[in-house]
């Protein structure tokens, strides 16, 4: 969607233009303004938007505008005529007019269609779009391309690029800023989209926890767990549809030492295996990285004593993997106690495996993984199972936690789930499954 409003005025109209800016400047600051020359001076001068000014009517700035309608660039021109007293060096409707009608885009003549348009431009969907360029195996240029390409017809994309020295979430925070300006409060139209890997969607989110902004998701990583999770789409061009439908689930997230957590994370033999799957091992194998990597964890990974508390109360264990989930996608094979997450219901899925040796171990992980098959609990006495919306864990010897993919210190953690903090653009299966579970609790 073309994102720029271009402005034109007579002589005996610039008031008017200036006025009508000043009255609906808060849907106009999420535009691009461009004016012929006297008017986007008085529009400078007159108001607090930044304003590009072409040549003036006389020196052919109505034919600067045209050019823009002619490639796709404009939304919108308002053109305030003086039918009656025009002078002849003030530009021309007519030819103006006419590129507007064969590339159709809405002309405002007077203060009366002007309000019309502005008011459907303030209804019109805008998407801050922060792109990870790194971001899994493909082109990010072709990537970008398509997403443009399918999303820019029916959306206005501001597209933002994460940078290495920068977190996508202080990107994400300054869109956020933007939509919830006390000027703009735009949070029925206006949205984030995160497009990455799991830590750029994870970092993205957690700004947008408790804000009421709707999420769109991407993937374009090497696990995309968490599209995976709720079952967005994780193609290209499936997930860019998912955000055009704009149906939204509001869903949990959740806290980890204070850290957010969308996802999981993982204490013992989840930790150690995300910090051998490197960025350089998995742009060298995508997804078989963590295979491989696992494997070599599962023959290291000694027994470690932990004591979880929950609700006041202490239970000491041996263990060599500890996850709690917020949501996990079935891949996630030591969160699957429960043989499935629940990203709504208000806990954290805590998954305990106590195995004491290697067999007992790969029979842990065949068992977990046919729980998540069939979407059962599993039945093994060595691997405990149970939710809490608050757990602590504390472990000797200290041991590695990965949070959503990223290695964030060491024990002792403590963890909460926030209800309902997050809400994301998903398929209409997702939202209806959600309500389905809402109707079965109630």
């Amino acid at each position: 969607m073309a994102s720029t409003v271009a402005l034109i005025a007579h002589d005996t109209k610039k008031d008017d233009i200036v006025a009508l800016v000043q009255k609906y400047s808060h849907t106009l600051s999420r535009y691009y303004l461009i004016a012929t020359g006297t008017t986007g001076k008085r529009l400078q001068e007159g108001t607090e938007l930044e304003v590009e000014c072409l040549f003036s009517g006389s020196e052919g700035g109505d034919v600067q505008i045209a050019a823009r309608v002619v490639t796709g660039e404009v939304a919108a021109v308002i053109f305030l005529i003086d039918p009656l007293y025009a002078q002849p060096h003030e530009p021309d409707i007519r030819a103006l007019l006419r590129v507007c009608e064969v590339h159709n885009v809405p002309l405002a003549t007077n203060l009366a269609t002007a309000d019309a348009v502005i008011k459907t431009l303030a209804k019109a969907r805008i998407g801050y779009l922060i792109f990870n360029p790194i971001a899994g195996q493909s082109n990010p240029d072709q990537d970008l391309a398509l997403i443009r390409q399918i999303l820019e017809p029916q959306i206005q994309l501001k597209i933002i690029f994460t940078k290495p020295d920068m977190n996508p979430a202080d990107r994400a925070r300054e869109a956020i800023a933007r939509i919830q300006s006390a000027e703009l409060k735009n949070t029925d139209t206006d949205f984030i989209i995160a497009s990455g890997g799991d830590g750029t969607v994870s970092a993205v989110a957690s700004a947008t926890i408790r804000t009421g902004i709707p999420l769109g998701v991407i993937p374009r990583g090497t696990a995309n767990a968490f599209a995976v999770a709720l079952g967005i789409p994780t193609d290209l061009r499936g997930a860019c549809e998912t955000i055009l439908a704009g149906n939204t689930r509001v869903v949990d997230a959740a806290r980890c030492n204070d850290l957010p957590m969308i996802l999981l994370a993982g204490i013992g033999f989840e930790a150690g295996m995300v910090d051998r799957a490197d960025r350089e091992l998995k742009n060298r194998l995508g997804t078989l990285a963590y295979i491989l990597a696992g494997f070599q964890q599962f023959t290291e990974q000694e027994l470690f004593e932990a004591t979880l508390e929950i609700d006041g109360k202490a239970k000491d264990i041996e263990s060599s993997a500890i996850t709690i989930a917020n949501a996990a996608p079935p891949t996630s094979v030591l969160a699957q106690g429960f043989g499935r997450t629940i990203p709504d219901d208000g806990q954290l899925e805590v998954t305990i495996a106590t195995s004491q040796t290697k067999l007992q171990g790969l029979n842990a992980l065949a068992s977990l993984f046919a729980s998540a098959i069939v979407k059962n609990p599993t039945n093994r006495e060595d691997i405990l199972s149970l939710r809490a919306q608050r757990i602590k864990v504390i472990t000797n010897p200290p041991q590695k936690i990965v949070v959503d993919g990223e290695i964030v210190g060491t024990t002792p953690a403590e963890f909460e789930c926030i209800p309902k903090g997050l809400t994301v653009l998903a398929p209409l299966a997702s939202v209806l499954s959600e309500q389905s579970n809402l109707t079965s609790e109630n």
